[in-house]
């Protein structure tokens, strides 16, 4: 701390000994002037703001003094303090008021302007509340659990006032939680993995959102096992879907015997959830029972489904569309040629009458 000039020594000392004699405890002084018994001037700024303490002077004032706590800032124009984001951000007749740049948490608590008048010292305080964005210092690594397990994530926060902490599963179908810094969740399904979003929340800006991933493992199940009828000769395909996590092995058994991918016309592809069997060239030894077995480091799963023989049709079973008939209309047969004929018998007495007409109108 810097020392301070000669020439304040003296009047410093008679504002400091007012400030013991005149202001007994709890009754600081307020802007307007009216000093004794007035209540407490509150500022709030935000971490990193500027903050401006105002002291108004009454008539007659001729200096003034602002303090922190028990430390002098400034007197008069005389800087007490080290730190440059502290000046006087106005000094006149009427005004004699503080600035503090780039607001810290540090610098919360009560200041005091003491001024001299005429008569006695006085003076009044403004309570400095530095407000502090919300911010997530702490939240649960990535887990892997087994469905069944218990799971308690963990999200811890700063800020001022105290933030709130609430959690919120990222799933269509979540159902909200309690706030609170702690979740826990008992006996998890595999319905509940996913991404856990902890929110920190003080209005003094945006929340703070952090997430965690939570992994579920489950055993193998298998949801579909599905094949269609080939003919000798064809292409038969046998799929079977499956769900696990881990994601499960594939291995696929015709009765007791495991079948190797590429060997006696079988093709094998696995991916994640899914299997396709296809058996090329079928000949009779390819048709019976074939089972798809799902498997992890949590267990295993079978499921099995007959490759049935689709029996061609032969010649003599096959059925000749019938020709196109006028039985609808009531003539078959003969009587159909007999209709034909009685029509062109009407259309020609139709035209040798026309052309009889014709005839007379023209004699």
């Amino acid at each position: 701390m810097l020392p301070p000039p000669r020439g304040s020594h003296q009047w410093l000392a008679i504002v400091l000994l007012g400030l013991c004699w005149f202001l007994p405890p709890g009754r600081l002084a307020a802007p307007g002037g009216d000093f004794p018994g007035s209540a407490v001037d509150n500022l709030v700024v935000r971490k990193g703001d500027t903050a401006v303490l105002r002291c108004y002077l009454e008539d007659g004032a001729s200096k003034g003094a602002w303090l922190n706590r028990s430390s002098i800032i400034f007197a008069g124009g005389d800087n007490w303090s080290v730190d440059p984001r502290v000046s006087i951000a106005t000094a006149n007749r009427r005004e004699y008021s503080l600035q503090i740049q780039d607001v810290d948490v540090t610098d919360d608590g009560p200041y005091t302007c003491s001024v001299q008048t005429q008569h006695t010292p006085r003076t009044m305080q403004v309570h400095l509340t530095v407000q502090v964005s919300p911010k997530i210092f702490r939240i649960s690594s990535d887990i892997v659990v087994n469905e069944g397990s218990n799971v308690t994530l963990v999200c811890l926060a700063t800020g001022k006032p105290e933030p709130s902490i609430s959690w919120r599963h990222i799933s269509p179908s979540a159902k909200p939680f309690e706030s609170g810094q702690y979740l826990d969740i008992y006996g998890i399904t595999r319905d509940q993995a996913g991404e856990y979003e902890c929110s920190a929340e003080n209005d003094v800006s945006v929340p703070d959102v952090r997430k965690v991933k939570v992994t579920v493992n489950f055993v193998p199940t298998i949801q579909e096992l599905k094949s269609s009828g080939v003919m000798l000769g064809g292409n038969g395909l046998i799929r079977c879907e499956g769900a696990g996590v881990p994601a499960p092995d594939f291995v696929w058994y015709k009765g007791e015997r495991k079948l190797i991918n590429g060997q006696q016309g079988i093709t094998i592809k696995n991916y994640s959830t899914r299997s396709l069997l296809t058996v090329t060239n079928v000949t009779e030894e390819h048709f019976g029972n074939y089972t798809c077995v799902a498997a992890n480091k949590l267990g295993t799963t079978n499921a099995s489904l007959p490759l049935n023989q689709i029996i061609e049709p032969t010649t003599s079973s096959r059925v000749s569309s019938p020709a196109p008939s006028t039985a609808q209309y009531g003539i078959t047969g003969h009587a159909e040629v007999l209709f034909s004929c009685w029509s062109l018998v009407l259309t020609l007495s139709s035209l040798s009458s026309i052309f009889y007409l014709k005839n007379i109108l023209l004699h």
